[in-house]
């Protein structure tokens, strides 16, 4: 078992719930940049749609770095931009949320303004 197994599991709430408690403590969730662009997925559940992987850790996303992904670079989004410029813009573009995927790239998909909503309570609480 790898340190990311050990810490994002099946358990798509408790990843979830680690995403937002990470990301409002470091001010920060990470992404995957590559020469195409940011790091993109078919959803699961409708092929339609793309989800976009972030991750409350910088290591957690540089784990992800190999196969098809091996050229793309863990770079920083500030909470507050994710907030008030990302999430809005990825409902627009209908966009989802992959927060805090593990290793073999499965967890929950969020709909971003659903993110926004989790992370604001979760903020005042």
């Amino acid at each position: 078992m790898s340190e990311l197994d050990a810490v994002l599991t099946e358990d798509y709430d408790q990843n979830y719930h680690l995403f937002i408690e990470q990301s409002l403590s470091t001010g920060c969730v990470w992404g995957l940049e590559g020469p195409e662009g940011w790091a993109l997925c078919p959803s699961v559940g409708n092929e339609e749609l793309d989800v976009m992987p972030l991750w409350s850790q910088p290591e957690f996303a540089k784990a992800q770095c190999a196969d098809e992904w091996q050229d793309y670079k863990v770079v920083p989004i500030a909470l507050e931009e994710l907030l008030d410029d990302w999430l809005p813009g990825m409902h627009d573009d209908v966009v989802l949320v992959g927060p805090n995927w593990n290793e073999e790239m499965d967890g929950s998909e969020v709909e971003p303004l659903d993110l926004l909503e989790d992370i604001d309570k979760a903020a005042t609480e």
